[in-house]
């Protein structure tokens, strides 16, 4: 499935604004001492990985020079492991996807889903984690299944896929809202039962605003019976992310996934998604079409996706 993240991104001004004074505040200044092994990676500056992110907290947002946040996370150890500088560069979305096609910057990161479609443009790597389909509810409520939104008021960003799968939802409304705050607001307030957003940002949300009432639940995903009745449905699947980086990188793509691998079976992965409040066994375990998905695609046909299950 393709699940493509808006442009309008649920942001504060605050935190924009913020974000890009901190990422200038990182310095362009090349390591010396670089070793032969980490040059052979053949980033645009030996010893450096220039990264572009939008400020998506807690997924990524850069503070003091710094990428933080889950995807942050996953790359600074990634990096350290292989003698790389993180420098980061503060865009939107589409920017993010356009420095890496036109190879302006070495990589980007922050829940970047794979597709057929955009692999032709770049690589990705095994992905740091799955995005399961998750429902910010108020607090005492349950839903399931598909089948317990019909008829429900389901609320997500303006631009988000989950547009299309609310609109095939029997008889359910579709409440669409410029940023997530809108969707808690009204979560909170009743006039909303669901709210389909990022896992991270609806746990983010309980902890920093405990009036609203809301819990996070996870979506049974839908059958490929239903799937194959409703296409839009495909988006309240789990999707699987990706580092995605330009076509010419494959030495840095593979050394890179081959440490995302090693992550997930030292358990360095799972701790970091339980750091920010995920469950490592909806984020770290992929469902059964992942591996068949890019199978004979961008992966050998006997590639087995990374897993906390191995």
């Amino acid at each position: 499935m393709i699940r493509v993240r808006s442009l309008a991104v649920a942001l504060s001004a605050m935190l924009l604004i913020s974000t890009v004074a901190a990422c200038g505040s990182g310095g362009n200044d090349a390591p010396k001492n670089v070793s032969d092994e980490t040059a052979a990676l053949g980033t645009l500056t030996p010893g450096v990985i220039k990264v572009a992110v939008q400020p998506y907290a807690p997924y990524t947002s850069v503070q003091g020079g710094r990428i933080v946040g889950l995807d942050g996370d996953i790359l600074a150890s990634v990096a350290k492991k292989l003698g790389l500088k993180v420098e980061p560069e503060v865009t939107d979305f589409a920017g993010m996807l356009a420095g890496v096609q036109s190879r302006r910057v070495d990589l980007t990161i922050g829940g970047v889903a794979w597709s057929a479609d955009r692999q032709k443009q770049g690589l990705f790597t095994d992905p740091p984690y799955y995005s399961p389909p998750a429902m910010a509810v108020r607090s005492g409520k349950t839903y399931k299944t598909v089948s317990d939104l019909e008829g429900l008021n389901l609320g997500t960003v303006e631009g988000y896929v989950w547009v299309k799968s609310i609109q095939a939802v029997p008889r359910a409304e579709l409440h669409a809202y410029p940023d997530a705050n809108g969707v808690f607001d009204d979560l909170g307030a009743g006039r909303v039962d669901v709210g389909f957003l990022d896992p991270l940002i609806i746990i983010a949300a309980q902890k920093q605003r405990p009036d609203l009432r809301i819990d996070t639940e996870y979506l049974t995903p839908p059958t490929a019976a239903q799937v194959e009745a409703k296409p839009a449905y495909a988006y309240f699947q789990q999707y699987q992310t990706g580092f995605y980086l330009p076509k010419k990188a494959t030495k840095l793509e593979r050394a890179i996934s081959a440490r995302i691998d090693a992550m997930y079976r030292d358990g360095e992965m799972a701790k970091l998604v339980e750091k920010y409040g995920g469950d490592p066994k909806q984020f770290l375990v992929p469902a059964a079409d992942v591996a068949t998905a890019r199978r004979g695609v961008d992966r050998p046909q006997d590639w087995t996706p990374p897993s906390l299950t191995q």
